[in-house]
């Protein structure tokens, strides 16, 4: 996928990713451990947000109010997925801090840490399932195709 595969609707500006929760204080509780600022601008009862870089937002949805923007049921993510929502990390180390805190703070392990040299990834579920992942990248190790 290169950098024109969004060229026929358009290079988006921004990207919100949306996702239901069961409760959401236990949600604000779990992020707030995490290290997330929630946009007030953008929290009510049903509806929590927060900014991952200047063009990302998460939005979770109690999932009463999640419902009306689906089309179908919402997943059942006791046996299966939606998505692995996978964002970057500055360091090894800060994918082990974040990680760490997941785990700390009432979320459980995915998959086992994946270590390729060239990048390094560790992954999550948070308290309603939902899968992370967070990845680090050293690109002077990345393999050439020589």
């Amino acid at each position: 996928m290169g950098s024109h595969a969004m060229e026929v609707c358009d290079v988006p500006t921004m990207l919100f990713v949306n996702l239901a929760v069961a409760d959401v204080s236990r949600s604000r509780a779990f992020y707030t451990g995490l290290g997330v600022r929630f946009d007030a601008l953008f929290c009510d009862e049903g509806t929590l947000c927060f900014a991952v870089n200047d063009n990302c937002r998460v939005l979770l949805h109690r999932e009463e109010r999640f419902a009306g923007y689906v089309a179908g049921e919402i997943a059942d993510l006791r046996s299966g997925r939606e998505a692995v929502v996978a964002v970057s990390a500055a360091s090894r180390a800060a994918v082990d801090r974040c990680a760490d805190a997941a785990l700390e703070q009432g979320g459980t392990l995915l998959r086992s840490p994946e270590d390729l040299g060239f990048m390094y990834s560790r992954s999550f579920c948070d308290l309603d399932g939902h899968a992370w992942e967070i990845v680090w990248m050293d690109p002077s190790q990345i393999p050439s195709d020589d």
